[in-house]
């Protein structure tokens, strides 16, 4: 059987933000973006593989 990809990795997920998006204003949408789901989710946002950001 193949290895899960997503599994939570402790990457830091600003740090996956400023290296991810190279355009400013993507840039501080996904934060704005990261701060609704966090505040909706009621949890903080951790990395799952490789580029997904998840919450809960």
């Amino acid at each position: 059987m193949g290895k899960t990809k997503t599994t939570f990795t402790g990457q830091n997920v600003i740090d996956f933000i400023n290296t991810y998006v190279d355009n400013e204003q993507k840039k501080q949408d996904s934060f704005l973006l990261l701060k609704l789901m966090q505040d909706w989710s009621e949890s903080e946002p951790k990395m799952w593989g490789p580029s997904i950001i998840g919450f809960g």
